[in-house]
């Protein structure tokens, strides 16, 4: 059966893609881990619907926040991805996005203000201080990747109240306090994870 919602502590993860423009190393889908975190299976048969997934939120105002995550790059569904966060919105929830950071280069426009107002908090991967580091360990399918992630890392403030690039502690070549000044550069937080921690 195909699982749309997992909670995680106090919040509730929405799986509603497992397509992406990146196929890192390190993601889970390409190790033995396979796609599971903290046991939940996290293998679409499909792609949920807008009512599928409020379905499957019940009620919003139960979670510290509502984060689009799952095995996949949610802003690939974007239309989706806000109708449902509008929904939250509405019934009391706060909005959480963790992303790759290329929802302006896979669609082709600026959609961070269509965000505005309605995202509480934006999880951007880094993933690495340079484009050759991170094309060895992301594999990125478009050109310019990396250049477009940071753009839309400097944007987001703009926008959105809360916004933090990550980088993982543990890959080769990867130099985290760099991660770490890029963030501080752009007026974003950091947050340093950890290699084979999900979730």
């Amino acid at each position: 059966m195909t699982r749309i919602a997992y909670p995680i502590r106090n919040s509730l993860y929405l799986n509603i893609t497992d397509r992406c423009t990146l196929e890192c190393r390190f993601c889970p889908k390409h190790t033995a881990q396979g796609p599971v975190v903290h046991d939940y299976d996290l293998t679409l048969d499909h792609r949920p619907e807008v009512d599928e997934i409020i379905t499957s939120i019940g009620n919003p105002g139960n979670y510290e926040e509502i984060v689009f995550c799952g095995f996949g790059e949610p802003t690939l569904r974007f239309k989706v991805l806000m109708e449902v966060a509008r929904w939250i919105k509405a019934h009391g929830g706060k909005v959480r996005i963790n992303t790759d950071g290329l929802a302006n280069l896979v669609n082709k426009r600026d959609v961070l203000p269509e965000m505005q107002g309605v995202v509480d908090s934006l999880s951007i991967s880094m993933n690495a201080q340079n484009p050759d580091v991170y094309a060895q360990h992301c594999h990125p399918a478009l050109p310019g990747s990396w250049e477009a992630m940071l753009a839309f890392l400097e944007e987001a403030p703009r926008y959105i109240p809360n916004v933090t690039a990550t980088a993982i502690d543990g890959l080769d070549g990867v130099d985290i306090p760099a991660c770490e000044a890029l963030a501080t550069e752009r007026g974003v937080e950091f947050r340093r994870r950890q290699l084979d921690k999900v979730g």
